[in-house]
């Protein structure tokens, strides 16, 4: 990228960005010596949000990787490192300086996941005196815009309806009369069981490496970041290879019992029995249809009961391509929503996880440490305690992309904004996903040893998630009184004696003032 460096011309460049590394990719079944692959890391996306450390340093050694392995395969490769000193840390920038450094006429790229990269790559593209094409992924099952198109005209969108047509349309889980396995579309209601220490859990043979040296490099960058890094002990498959060992344990050790346990929450374990292939799935070193295929497959067998299977094959077939679809539906300005008004910064602790609240501190605490979270504690105690604290949820959802490996802004913003925090007024879900600590109790051994009593709703031990609960909806009255999914809990309120429910809010108000001495 300097005048000092001499590079044999390409006639065209192909772009791979962070998420893209799919090995398999159509692009890579030829060989030409024509084409120049670029990997870059740029602080453009180091900094757009503040990342944890685990996720910074695995996108980049998983690039690494991919960028050997299309070496070793004969492919032409440009990486463009986040200490190297032409780097301009821009993307655009970049491209621009290799199409002339190559004397390249084309420029390629896949179709970004992200709407902020799509329209900077599109507009930049179409400034540009030469061609620049965009091509598929080849990861999805469905278009971005399939979602929109099949509920377009009503009023409500629903994830079963969806998720329904997509069975039926790819063959998946039906008997030969063309009707579900089983008798029904979803066995949720079977899923549902608090963990209580058996059956045992699986081991965890995920591959450790040794990043010490790239992340010592990152950090001389002057990148910036949160959370424990871990480099020398980073658990997480980084290319398609180890995915797929990941994937084939999973299905051997984990499947049977993940239906039963999927909402369970425990200290005594950050993964239970959840599959962590969602960073191999986002990041794309293995794709959806492989995952539901090894997974209905081990049903076919009798490996995995149906209930197990059809819960996790809903969270791939249904849910991840429904939210992408609502995400490219409701962009740009989804993330600007905020139909509550919610504006609380958020407390100090979500950066620490020093909080008395049990619940938060591991929840909170797991996710610095590792980067994850599963996906009960993400909307039942970190985005419960946000929505009901009403804090900022363009704030929340900065901190949920930052802090989750997994989080790309095309899944984490509908599922941190509309699901958890229902900022975009019902959209995606039909009710506020609140709880008081009852929930949390029944699904986890969080209440146990806590600072706070889950069953008081005043006074000084009180567990704070009580009060906010119905604090919550007292204040929020207007907007969702009329909602009928929630009925039961206004006429609960009705039911209280003026003085219980003044209390109540005097809690709710005293909490608010001091959340970060939770």
């Amino acid at each position: 990228m300097t005048a000092a460096t001499v590079a044999a011309p390409a006639d065209t460049l192909r772009l791979v960005l962070g998420d893209q590394l799919n090995p398999g990719h159509s692009w890579f079944a030829t060989h030409d010596d024509g084409v120049v692959y670029v990997l870059m890391e740029v602080g453009q996306e180091t900094d757009y949000v503040l990342h944890h450390a685990q996720k910074i340093l695995a996108i980049f050694a998983a690039m690494r990787d991919l960028a050997r392995q299309l070496r070793e395969a004969g492919h032409r490769v440009r990486y463009v490192a986040i200490d190297d000193a032409s780097n301009r840390q821009s993307i655009p920038a970049n491209l621009e300086a290799l199409v002339a450094h190559y004397g390249a006429s084309r420029l390629q790229y896949q179709q970004p996941d992200e709407w902020r990269l799509d329209a900077q790559l599109r507009d930049w593209g179409a400034m540009q005196p030469f061609a620049v094409d965009c091509v598929g992924s080849e990861h999805f099952y469905t278009t971005r815009t399939e979602v929109a198109e099949q509920f377009k005209g009503r009023k409500q969108w629903l994830m079963e309806s969806f998720y329904r047509r997509m069975r039926a349309r790819h063959a998946v889980l039906m008997d030969e009369a063309g009707e579900p396995e089983g008798g029904q579309w979803n066995f949720d209601h079977d899923n549902r069981k608090p963990w209580p220490g058996y059956p045992a859990l699986p081991p965890d043979a995920r591959p450790v490496h040794d990043h010490s040296v790239l992340w010592a490099t990152i950090e001389a960058a002057g990148v910036k970041s949160f959370g424990n890094p871990h480099a020398a002990q980073l658990r997480w498959p980084l290319n398609r290879a180890e995915a797929l060992a990941w994937l084939d344990h999973f299905i051997a050790t984990t499947l049977p019992d993940f239906g039963a346990y999927e909402d369970a929450m425990s200290t005594r374990s950050e993964r239970l029995f959840h599959s962590l292939l969602s960073f191999a799935l986002n990041t794309k070193m293995l794709g959806p249809q492989e995952v539901v295929q090894r997974a209905e497959a081990a049903y076919q067998a009798g490996h995995a009961p149906l209930a197990a299977v059809e819960g996790f094959i809903r969270q791939i077939l249904g849910w991840r391509e429904y939210v992408r679809g609502i995400y490219w539906a409701q962009m740009p300005g989804y993330g600007e929503r905020n139909a509550l008004g919610h504006t609380t910064p958020l407390p100090q602790w979500f950066w620490t996880g020093q909080t008395r609240m049990r619940c938060m501190s591991h929840a909170v605490g797991q996710s610095l440490d590792g980067a994850y979270a599963h996906h009960i504690q993400r909307l039942m105690v970190i985005g419960n305690f946000a929505l009901l604290a009403g804090l900022d949820p363009a704030a929340v959802h900065r901190w949920y992309l930052g802090v989750y490996i997994d989080a790309f802004e095309w899944v984490e913003l509908p599922n941190t904004l509309g699901m958890s925090q229902f900022a975009d007024g019902g959209l995606l879900a039909t009710k506020p996903y609140v709880s008081s600590a009852a929930y949390i109790d029944r699904m986890s051994d969080y209440c146990k040893g806590c600072a706070y009593d889950r069953k008081q709703r005043t006074g000084d031990k009180a567990c704070p998630f009580n009060a906010l609960y119905w604090d919550f909806f007292l204040r929020h009255q207007d907007t969702l009184g009329k909602n009928v999914r929630i009925a039961l809990v206004y006429r609960q309120l009705q039911k209280m004696p003026e003085a219980e429910t003044a209390a109540i809010q005097a809690q709710a108000q005293a909490l608010l003032g001091r959340l970060d001495d939770l």
